[in-house]
């Protein structure tokens, strides 16, 4: 075991979590010595459950977390969900224009409007009741990791988490953000720099994590951080660590794995990408997140795009569709092929061939320690 109290704090080997709404990505992580943690945003508690019975049976009883997300703000809060009247509140515009996308690469677009509703988990489970029915059926596993991926934990998951014994991990993007997460009490901080796939801030990871490691030391806060943002390498590990965090939490390196149920169209993309082949758009949730660009993702920042709807109501707009991209792409439909796209981060660029997600883990160690040799022979005698 590695001397960092993320290792102590989750009984792992080596400090580097692996987020993944794979299963099979989580289990194979944490059999190899990381911690997976399963993002389950989108499930219903049933398949919540059916998910974590999977992982708890594969992970050979090594910890796993799980992930939600439960912004701070959105669309309908403290208001009764009623996924109709979202739907309703879409103005025509906007689904005019997401269909516009679609005709254009001669794809049929009459089944938008039916399956809308099927984004009705995800605005359910933004809200504090939703995420306590997720938290609920969480609870019912040995976890070891309970995560929120936007703002502050709402008070149902830090009180489980102490209830539980688990620690309450929570992301941000920015250092006023980080003390605040301490002081509403969050176990771990990951901090995630603008280079990271999926929702982010705009400040990289090489200014945020030093920026978050001393704006706690002012407060004396001895929470530890879990560095994000573009981490796909040892070395980069390494570096976050030298910088003041305690391990990485990443995410987009097991998009290509085997184990990963990516798309296989995407997954090709992926590794052919460079770093520079990603845009932060708000276009697909409503919050920034970064995504691998497609002429989907450069129609949405045209100037003749309408602004993105507020969260959840931009998902209702832009997942129907990439639904029936992802859905079309893989039966060869060149169209769908050229739009397809998914969240990855910028370091999709060194992300260039395809391993095990064990493989990966194995990788992370060597690079890390080659790194650290480096480190320690520049000190000289």
């Amino acid at each position: 075991m590695m001397n960092s109290p993320i290792c102590s704090m989750l009984d792992i080997e080596f400090p580097l979590l692996a987020f993944s709404h794979c299963r099979d990505v989580v289990a194979a992580v944490s059999k190899a010595g990381g911690m997976g943690v399963f993002g389950a945003v989108n499930l219903s508690p049933e398949r919540l459950r059916e998910e974590l019975d999977w992982i708890d049976a594969h992970a050979d009883g090594k910890p796993y977390g799980v992930d939600l997300i439960v912004p701070n703000k959105f669309a309908g809060k403290g208001e009764k969900l009623d996924t109709g009247r979202l739907i309703d509140s879409i103005p025509q515009e906007h689904k005019d224009f997401a269909s516009g996308i679609l005709a254009e690469h001669d794809i049929a677009t009459d089944e938008l409007d039916r399956t809308r509703g099927i984004s009705g988990n995800f605005a359910r489970n933004l809200r504090a009741e939703g995420a306590a029915s997720s938290l609920e059926v969480a609870f019912e596993y040995p976890i070891k990791l309970i995560a929120n991926a936007l703002g502050v934990p709402p008070q149902v998951m830090l009180d489980l988490g102490k209830q539980h014994g688990v620690p309450v991990a929570a992301l941000v993007g920015a250092k006023e953000h980080a003390v605040a997460q301490v002081n509403a009490g969050v176990d771990i901080l990951v901090v995630a720099g603008g280079e990271a796939g999926g929702h982010c801030g705009d400040v990289s990871t090489m200014v945020l994590i030093p920026e978050v490691a001393r704006a706690l030391k002012e407060v004396g806060a001895d929470t530890p951080i879990l560095a994000a943002g573009g981490i796909t390498t040892g070395e980069q590990m390494a570096a976050a660590i030298a910088m003041g965090a305690a391990g990485a939490w990443c995410g987009s390196v097991w998009l290509t794995t085997a184990e990963a149920e990516t798309n296989p169209v995407v997954k090709e993309k992926m590794l052919a990408a460079s770093s520079r082949d990603t845009v932060r758009s708000r276009s697909r949730t409503g919050k920034p997140s970064r995504q691998l660009r497609s002429p989907w993702t450069d129609a949405w920042e045209g100037e003749d795009a309408p602004e993105p709807l507020p969260m959840p109501l931009q998902s209702m707009v832009s997942e129907p569709a990439l639904r029936q991209i992802d859905k079309l792409s893989q039966s060869g439909h060149q169209g769908a092929k050229d739009l397809a796209t998914y969240w990855v981060g910028q370091g999709v660029g060194l992300m260039n061939q395809p391993l095990s997600s064990g493989q990966v883990v194995q990788q992370f160690k060597e690079e890390f320690a080659e790194a650290f040799e480096r480190l320690s022979a520049s000190l000289g005698d």
